[in-house]
C-alpha cells in the first residue's frame, strides 16, 4: 500500500514539475504544427521569442527616402497615432485569453515585453516578438500560447501611421504587460 501511495505521490509531483518546464534556456528553434518559432537567448538571460518567418525582427528602422537610421528622441514626431483605449483593451483581452488558469497563476505579478512591428503604410501588424528572462515564469509557457497571442494580434489590431511613420520602413511599438 505504501508503494501505491508513494507512486501516486510521485506522479502528482512529476506533473507539477513537467508543467513548469523552462522551455527557453538556450537559443533554439521550435518546429511546431505549421509554424516555426525562434528563441534567442542572450548571455544576460534575456529571451527574444518570435515567429521565424518574421521580416522586421533585428532590422533597423530607416527612412525609406534617405536610407538613414530612425532614432527616437524626446522631440521626434510620433510615428503612429496615440494608442486608443479600444486597442489596449483588445490587446489585453487577446493576451489574457491565451493563458490557461494555471499559467496565469504561475505568471501572476510578473511582466513580459510585447513588441509589435507594423506596416508603415497600413498599420497592419506584421511581426510580434515576446521578451522576458530565462528565470521568469514566462519561460515556462509553451510556444503555442505565444503563437495564439501573435495570431490574435495580427488578426484584430493595427496601428494608425502618422505622416512621419509612413516615411519609415516599418513601425515599432512595445509595451510591458502583466496579464490578469
Amino acid at each position: 500500500m505504501k508503494a501505491v501511495i508513494l507512486f501516486a505521490s510521485m506522479l502528482f509531483c512529476m506533473e507539477s514539475v513537467l508543467a513548469q518546464t523552462n522551455y527557453y534556456t538556450e537559443t533554439k528553434t521550435f518546429y511546431e504544427n505549421g509554424y516555426t518559432y525562434q528563441c534567442d537567448v542572450e548571455e544576460s538571460g534575456t529571451v527574444t521569442l518570435y515567429n521565424k518567418s518574421s521580416k522586421w525582427i533585428y532590422k533597423q528602422m530607416i527612412y525609406k527616402d534617405t536610407g538613414k537610421q530612425y532614432i527616437a528622441d524626446y522631440d521626434t514626431p510620433d510615428i503612429y497615432e496615440e494608442i486608443s483605449d479600444e486597442f489596449s483593451h483588445q490587446c489585453d483581452s487577446i493576451i489574457n485569453n491565451a493563458f490557461s488558469t494555471e499559467e496565469k497563476r504561475r505568471i501572476k505579478d510578473n511582466f513580459f515585453i510585447l513588441v509589435l512591428y507594423a506596416n508603415s503604410e497600413t498599420g497592419v501588424i506584421e511581426d510580434v516578438d515576446f521578451e522576458f528572462v530565462t528565470f521568469n515564469p514566462y519561460a515556462t509557457v509553451p510556444v503555442s500560447v505565444y503563437r495564439k497571442i501573435e495570431v490574435g494580434i495580427k488578426q484584430k489590431l493595427r496601428l494608425v501611421p502618422t505622416a512621419e511613420g509612413r516615411r519609415l520602413n516599418y513601425l515599432f511599438c512595445w509595451n510591458h504587460l502583466v496579464p490578469e
